[in-house]
């Protein structure tokens, strides 16, 4: 067994390929229970790596994943014949996840976690009409947008990206703060926060412009205020092969043509 983990969990994505190389793998190696091994090898693309990241959350250990989807970001190379080397060799990234509390027209309160990113959309043909308070202060009076969402640096690559929002080194101690289709101010990019801000979002006329927001995959539907900073109680932890850290993989985003 590998010198730093002595006992594994493979878990696998529902694709035929991912579940029949999960099941060599388990024959090969020994299978035990997630919340009972030392490592979790996770077999699929990136959506099933952040599936199992949420999953293990409150009770977290390493996980290294191999790709079997069409991007696999987070994922490492398949390899079968010398898997225990690469693992004692993988390199760590520690993620610390977002929560998001959320309150709503319908007096709730919900709270969730983001690893990529927290979003806040509008829900129909109406511009959302956002304030933006950091740290007690406001910033942003009024944010006319599709939609406003916050970042992580292990999210700024994925839908922040997208929206033109910046690429964040991983270990860089900021959260990118980035509009969706701003209208007004229409010069406004976004701004680049300290990691510790605490940060609410304001939905002006929630009944005329209704907003849901989004940790990941969890969506709130007709919120009317919502919280958001970075939890350091949890640390989530990341395998990869010597030369392709999480780290390595984000940086050379920001120079790819």
């Amino acid at each position: 067994m590998s010198q730093r983990f002595s006992t594994i969990a493979f878990l696998a994505s529902s694709t035929p390929e991912a579940r029949r190389a999960a099941q060599r793998l388990s024959k090969r190696y020994g299978q035990v229970d997630w919340e009972k091994a030392d490592i979790i090898v996770v077999l699929g693309g990136d959506g099933f790596m952040l599936q199992t990241l949420h999953r293990i959350m409150k009770n977290p250990r390493p996980i290294y994943g191999m790709n079997f989807g069409s991007v696999g970001f987070l994922m490492n190379a398949f390899r079968e014949d010398d898997l225990l080397a690469h693992l004692d060799q993988a390199h760590p990234s520690i993620l610390h996840p977002l929560g998001m509390k959320v309150h709503t027209a319908h007096g709730e309160s919900h709270q969730a976690y983001a690893i990529n990113e927290v979003s806040m959309l509008r829900q129909t043909h109406q511009a959302a009409n956002l304030r933006i308070k950091v740290d007690e202060h406001v910033r942003l009076e009024k944010l006319i947008a599709d939609g406003l969402l916050v970042a992580t640096p292990a999210g700024s690559t994925a839908y922040n990206f997208s929206v033109n929002g910046p690429i964040i080194p991983l270990r860089a101690p900021l959260l990118a703060l980035t509009p969706i289709s701003a209208f007004r101010p229409r010069r406004w990019r976004g701004a680049l926060l300290p990691d510790k801000a605490h940060i609410h979002i304001d939905v002006l006329e929630p009944k005329k412009r209704p907003v849901s927001a989004v940790a990941d995959r969890t969506e709130f539907r007709h919120v009317t205020h919502v919280a958001v900073t970075m939890d350091y109680t949890i640390a989530l932890t990341i395998l990869h092969d010597p030369g392709h850290s999480f780290e390595e993989r984000i940086l050379n985003e920001q120079f790819r043509e």
